[in-house]
């Protein structure tokens, strides 16, 4: 896998991947996504990431300072009461600078809060101090069994160690940073795992502020992995015949609510640079995330061109994508 390292100089903006940089969804809420690298292999994985990958060819991270700018400028578009989520399709504990990052974003005026996605392996007291340092609101935790064979398996790494990621939950319990306990239902395969995880949650108190739990629906992409014989269920299904049974179970509200439980409203986006079935030429800069993809710049946006031959120069290309400011072009 080729590691790609994103600095101003490298001429690669921060807008219009997927992979890398922030994505705007039209909301007050900011994905930060610093880095992509992983060190799970999970099964239902909807990126096909960590060291098992099949699709995968380059691994990007973004430089802080180049990083931190954009950010700075799109929350002053976005006005107060900016939350920034790192997350990554990958894992974002890779990050190094990771609690820098976290400092710094804490000193943007129109940032009130700070959250991070991460499956915990890495965590450990040292990191969770240095965390809360800086001043991390929440941890949203990827733990989907607590039985270790299962936990084991939906990790897909033999050196999983579901003891170590209940201990690192119970002290960022502890901290002052908030816990949120966020796993993938499976059908058919963790569905037994799902009480006990509400159980843990509750006993160790998650959920200061925020929620304890965020569960979250199995599906199936394009680029992703399914485990054998699992359906996606629909979203009725998911709410009506495994959310509110829990629900009733246990006396708690699992159907989250953006605005309510996060603070989460909508917002402008940031306006588009391309308009949908538009012809444009753009400059091939970096390689892409998988096989037989580039990255192309145009307008100050990047732009994945797949089925892209080219590994250099300019290209013409019919965008094909648009939405949340991601956009994907194939050559003409």
């Amino acid at each position: 896998m080729t590691h790609f390292h994103i600095t101003e100089e490298s001429g690669i903006p921060l807008i219009g991947s997927l992979y890398f940089g922030i994505i705007d969804r039209g909301t007050s809420l900011l994905q930060v996504r610093p880095s992509c690298g992983c060190n799970l292999n999970c099964p239902f994985c909807s990126v096909d990431a960590g060291p098992a990958t099949k699709t995968r060819a380059t691994s990007y991270e973004v430089e802080m300072e180049y990083l931190l700018g954009a950010v700075q400028e799109i929350a002053r578009f976005k006005g107060p009461g900016v939350e920034c989520h790192i997350d990554s399709p990958g894992e974002p504990l890779m990050y190094r600078r990771l609690p820098e990052l976290v400092a710094a974003l804490r000193e943007i005026k129109e940032v009130t809060a700070i959250s991070v996605q991460t499956n915990g392996t890495l965590l450990d007291e040292k990191i969770i101090g240095a965390l809360e340092s800086a001043g991390l609101d929440r941890i949203n935790l990827s733990l989907h069994a607590l039985d270790p064979a299962i936990a084991r398996e939906l990790a897909g790494v033999e050196w999983f160690n579901i003891q170590k990621l209940m201990e690192s939950a119970r002290a960022v319990a502890r901290s002052r940073i908030d816990l949120l306990i966020a796993p993938v239902y499976i059908p058919g395969i963790n569905d037994a795992e799902i009480p006990k995880l509400i159980r843990f949650a509750q006993e160790i108190g998650a959920g200061k502020r925020f929620p304890p739990l965020g569960i979250q629906k199995f599906e199936h992409y394009r680029y992703g992995r399914s485990p054998k014989g699992v359906k996606a269920q629909s979203w009725w299904q998911f709410y009506n015949r495994s959310l509110r049974p829990w629900e009733k179970e246990f006396g708690l509200k699992l159907e989250l609510n953006p605005a309510r439980d996060f603070g989460t409203v909508r917002r402008p986006f940031v306006p588009l640079a391309f308009n949908k079935g538009e012809k444009v030429t753009v400059e091939i800069r970096a390689p892409g995330w998988i096989h037989g993809e580039m990255l192309g710049v145009a307008r100050n946006r990047v732009v994945s061109v797949y089925n892209c031959e080219k590994q250099a120069g300019n290209v013409r290309v019919k965008i094909v994508s648009t939405k949340h400011n991601i956009y994907t072009g194939m050559p003409i």
